[in-house]
């Protein structure tokens, strides 16, 4: 198996918003619509604000991952995807670790993120990470199927 390297990129960078987009896409099969209509500007995810990472195997882009800022002390984790083609193999657990690792040096000591229901791949993925359930927030916070959760770095 390859290794998986982790690179921090701009949020508007071609292979973040290709990557991106597949995400919606996902989402949007999986929900309808877009798949996501939640705000997001570039600017956010800048440090020391948030970041972006993308992650590589082979020299190809597979995955992606970021946080903004969600308060002064915690991060909230946006656009979490992994290619079809590389899903088994660890990438989404090496772009969460990431994420998180970018996010506890930008002082940030808690993560949060909203799901959906309908990916009980995620939903396995956070709860075997040690995220926990919280109070919904958020754009979806009122809707059928939204599930958030939350986790001390």
């Amino acid at each position: 198996m390859s290794e998986i390297e982790i690179r921090v990129v701009r949020f508007d960078a071609p292979v973040a918003q290709h990557l991106i987009q597949a995400a919606l896409a996902d989402l949007g099969a999986r929900y309808g619509g877009t798949g996501d209509d939640t705000p997001v500007d570039a600017a956010e995810f800048e440090p020391p604000d948030g970041a972006f990472l993308v992650a590589y195997l082979a020299g190809e882009p597979v995955g992606c991952g970021g946080w903004r800022s969600h308060g002064e002390d915690t991060a909230e984790l946006k656009r979490m995807y992994t290619v079809p083609a590389a899903r088994g193999r660890g990438v989404a657990r090496a772009v969460l670790a990431a994420v998180e690792r970018s996010a506890r040096e930008h002082y940030r000591k808690r993560v949060v993120l909203e799901c959906g229901d309908k990916q009980p791949e995620a939903i396995a993925m956070y709860g075997s990470a040690g995220y926990e359930r919280i109070p919904n927030f958020g754009f979806y916070k009122d809707a059928e199927g939204c599930i958030s959760f939350g986790r001390t770095l």
